[in-house]
C-alpha cells in the first residue's frame, strides 16, 4: 500500500473538479439544495479515480523503458539519446518521461511527452550538446504514465546512474575525414598535386624525354628496349606534422558556448586523422607556462586513440603562455624538419610582436604554420548599420581590431611563417585544406 502511494500523483483535473467541489459546498451554506449534488458530484469523482488507480496499478511490469547512451559524447555537436518505452498494457497510455540529464547542460525543465498505443514499442530521441570536456552522470530516468481519463499518474522508475566521458569531437572528425578524402576536392578547396620526385622511392621506368636527369638512366632496360629508359621516381610522402595548442588565458574567449581551445583541440582531432590517413606522422603537445601533454610523432594508426587521449586530459589555467619555453622545447626536441601547426591567439600587433622574436626563430628550422581566431562578434559590429553616434564610435573601434587582425596576418607573411586567421567555426575545415596544400606544394 505504502508504494502504491508513493507512484501515485495526482493530476490537474482532479484538483480543478476538487476546487469546484469546495466552492459548491460553500454555496450549499446559501443555497442548501447543492448539498446532495455536490455530495454526488464527489463520489462521482471518487469511483472515477478509483477506476483509474485500478487501470494503472492492476500489473507491475507493464511498462519497461530503457535509456540507449553512446559510448562516449562527442564535445561541441548533437549527440543522440535514445529512449526505448514499451507499452504492455491493453489501453492507450500517457507518457511523460523526464531524464535526469547530467548538471552541466543546466536544464531543469526537461521533459518529453508521448502516446503510446496498447502492446506498442516505441523509441524517442533527444540530442545533448555538450560544450566541455569530462565526465557526464546521467541519474534516474522516470517515467509518468496516466491512462485515457488521466485523473492520476503512476511514476516508475528505470535505470541507474550513468557516467558518460565526453571526448573532442569524434563525430567532425570523421565528417573531414569523408571531405578531405573525397573526390571531388574542388567543392572545399582542397586539391591534390602530384610531383616527380628524385628520392628512393621508386615509381616505374619510362622512356628518356629531354630535362630527365640522366642519372637515372637505367642501363639494362635501355639495353633491352634498344632506347634511353630512366628510372622514375616519387616524392616520399611521410612527413613529420606536430600540433601545438597554446592553453593560456588567450584560448579562453567563449564562442557559441565552446572556448576557442575546445575549438583547437576538436581541429586538432579531426587534422590528426586526416594526416595519419596521407601516411605522415603526427605528434602533440600543450603549453602556456610549462610544456604538457606531449606525444612524440609516429605515423601508426594507433596514434589517433593516443592523442584523442591526450586532448581528453587537456587543463587550463588563465596564466600568460611562455613562447620562450616552447621554443626553447621544440629545438631539444623536434631535430628534423617538420610542420610545426601552433593554435593561438593574437588581439593586437602588439600582442604579436612580443612573441614574434620566438616564432621566426621556430621557422627557421622548420615549416611554421600559425592559426588564430578571428572576432566574428566584432565582424558582425561592422556590418551593422549605425543609427547614432554611439553606434558610429563602435563600428570604427570594431574596424580597428579588425584591421590588426590583417596586419598580424601580413607581418607573420613578411618574415616567412605561414597563417591561418579563421572564425572558431571553419577552424577545421581551414586547417585542413591549408595542410594538404602544404603537402602538395612539397613546402617540407
Amino acid at each position: 500500500m505504502f508504494k502504491l502511494f508513493k507512484q501515485l500523483y495526482l493530476q490537474k483535473p482532479v484538483y480543478i473538479v476538487l476546487g469546484c467541489i469546495i466552492a459548491l459546498f460553500v454555496l450549499a451554506f446559501i443555497f442548501p439544495i447543492l448539498y446532495n449534488v455536490v455530495w454526488g458530484i464527489f463520489l462521482l469523482l471518487f469511483v472515477t479515480v478509483l477506476v483509474d488507480i485500478t487501470l494503472l496499478f492492476t500489473k507491475k511490469d507493464n511498462i519497461n523503458a530503457v535509456r540507449i547512451l553512446p559510448e562516449k559524447l562527442s564535445n561541441g555537436d548533437d549527440n543522440v539519446i535514445y529512449i526505448s518505452v514499451e507499452n504492455k498494457y491493453n489501453i492507450t497510455i500517457h507518457c511523460t518521461i523526464i531524464d535526469e540529464i547530467p548538471f552541466q547542460f543546466q536544464k531543469r525543465d526537461f521533459e518529453i511527452n508521448r502516446t503510446i498505443p496498447s502492446k506498442e514499442l516505441k523509441t524517442i530521441s533527444y540530442n545533448l550538446r555538450p560544450t566541455e570536456r569530462g565526465e557526464y552522470i546521467f541519474g534516474k530516468l522516470n517515467v509518468y504514465i496516466s491512462s485515457p481519463l488521466k485523473l492520476i499518474s503512476r511514476r516508475l522508475i528505470f535505470c541507474d546512474q550513468a557516467n558518460l566521458a565526453t571526448y573532442p569531437s569524434f563525430i567532425q572528425m570523421k565528417k573531414y575525414d569523408l571531405i578531405a578524402f573525397s573526390k571531388n576536392k574542388y567543392a572545399y578547396g582542397m586539391k591534390k598535386i602530384r610531383k616527380i620526385g628524385n628520392t628512393t622511392e621508386f615509381e616505374q621506368i619510362k622512356e628518356y624525354v629531354l630535362g630527365d636527369d640522366i642519372r637515372n638512366i637505367n642501363w639494362k632496360a635501355t639495353a633491352k628496349s634498344n632506347q634511353l629508359m630512366v628510372n622514375q621516381f616519387q616524392d616520399e610522402n611521410t612527413e613529420t606534422i606536430y600540433n601545438i595548442i597554446d592553453r593560456g588565458r588567450v584560448m579562453q574567449m567563449p564562442f557559441k558556448g565552446l572556448s576557442l581551445l575546445d575549438y583547437a583541440i576538436n581541429s586538432t582531432l579531426a587534422l590528426s586523422n586526416v594526416i595519419l590517413k596521407k601516411n605522415d606522422r603526427v605528434g602533440l603537445m600543450t603549453f602556456n607556462e610549462n610544456i604538457t601533454n606531449q606525444l612524440p610523432a609516429e605515423g601508426k594508426i594507433s596514434q589517433l586513440q593516443k592523442v584523442m587521449e591526450q586532448l581528453y586530459r587537456v587543463q587550463t589555467n588563465f596564466v600568460e603562455s611562455d613562447f620562450g619555453k616552447l621554443y626553447a622545447h621544440i629545438r631539444h626536441k623536434i631535430t628534423h624538419r617538420s610542420l610545426i601547426i601552433l593554435y593561438t591567439n593574437f588581439e593586437s600587433l602588439s600582442s604579436l610582436n612580443r612573441q614574434l622574436p620566438y616564432l621566426r626563430a621556430i621557422a627557421k628550422n622548420h615549416v611554421l604554420l600559425v592559426v588564430f581566431f578571428e572576432n566574428t562578434e566584432l565582424t558582425k559590429l561592422t556590418q551593422k548599420k549605425a543609427k547614432n553616434s554611439d553606434d558610429i564610435f563602435d563600428k570604427v573601434i570594431a574596424e580597428k581590431f579588425n584591421f590588426e587582425k590583417r596586419l598580424i596576418v601580413n607581418e607573420l607573411t613578411k618574415y616567412g611563417i605561414q597563417s591561418i586567421l579563421t572564425a572558431p567555426e571553419d577552424l577545421s575545415i581551414n586547417t585542413i585544406n591549408k595542410y594538404l596544400q602544404i603537402k602538395a606544394k612539397g613546402s617540407l
